[in-house]
């Protein structure tokens, strides 16, 4: 977030914005089901709780590949990642919301019904055929491939706006464990033996049968919960880059 303006801190008005905040009303978060609210709904002094699908895809070993390039090259990589996996993310009619944290990009989705899923799932094959044409045109020019770790899981998030009240410097923020657990997922997924997309057993539990037959189940002692990984891709994706 770019900062426009500089305003001189005021302890007295910083500790009325927190008295505020922690004043405002619990009744004023909502429970919206599967829908998702507009962004523009929220204030300061409210939030959604919604049930929504995220996705999260990072880059594994990202700091290797911080010592291994020089920094425009690196500067290139990370941009042709971010800049195509927003795409993909941001290009189903189910998708609400797409972040960037470093080389993370994730989205949130609005899933109501079990289609949407499998569309989210969708998304999964075509961020790994991605990576594929990437990694070639990342060859030709001699610089460091990649790989990646996709984790998907769907539940309960509240949603709200924070930030600096007045100000432009604002974010929305998903809170909860679908949140939590979608990012745990890809950070061990393409990790020491894993697949590169794993998936909940609640995603797998609502994909159709092509889908799930895609996927084999493991389970995840740090977690004590089963999980559904592969290596999946996206046909017409990898037909193109193979005859391009």
């Amino acid at each position: 977030m770019e900062v426009k303006s500089h305003v001189v801190y005021n302890i007295e008005k910083s500790a009325g914005r927190i008295q505020e905040i922690l004043d405002s009303n619990n009744s004023n978060y909502e429970d919206k089901g599967n829908v998702v609210p507009s962004r523009d709904s929220l204030t300061y002094n409210n939030g959604y709780y919604v049930n929504v699908t995220a996705l999260f895809i990072d880059i594994v070993g990202s700091s290797k590949l911080i010592e291994e390039c020089q920094r425009p090259t690196l500067a290139k990589i990370y941009r042709s990642f971010i800049s195509e996996c927003v795409a993909i993310i941001s290009s189903t009619s189910q998708c609400r919301e797409v972040s960037i944290h470093g080389d993370c990009v994730w989205g949130i989705f609005e899933t109501p019904k079990k289609s949407d899923i499998d569309s989210v799932f969708s998304v999964a094959a075509m961020l790994n055929s991605l990576v594929k044409m990437l990694n070639l045109k990342l060859s030709k020019k001699n610089y460091q491939t990649i790989s990646v770790g996709i984790g998907i899981d769907y539940g309960r998030t509240l949603m709200i706006q924070a930030g600096y009240k007045g100000s432009s410097i604002n974010d929305i923020v998903w809170m909860g464990n679908v949140v939590n657990n979608a990012c745990h997922l890809a950070n061990k997924a393409g990790r020491n033996g894993r697949k590169s997309i794993i998936v909940t057993n609640v995603i797998y539990s609502n994909l159709n049968e092509h889908n799930q037959s895609l996927l084999s189940s493991y389970y995840d002692w740090e977690q004590y919960s089963s999980n559904y990984e592969g290596n999946v891709i996206n046909t017409s994706m990898e037909e193109w880059i193979n005859n391009n």
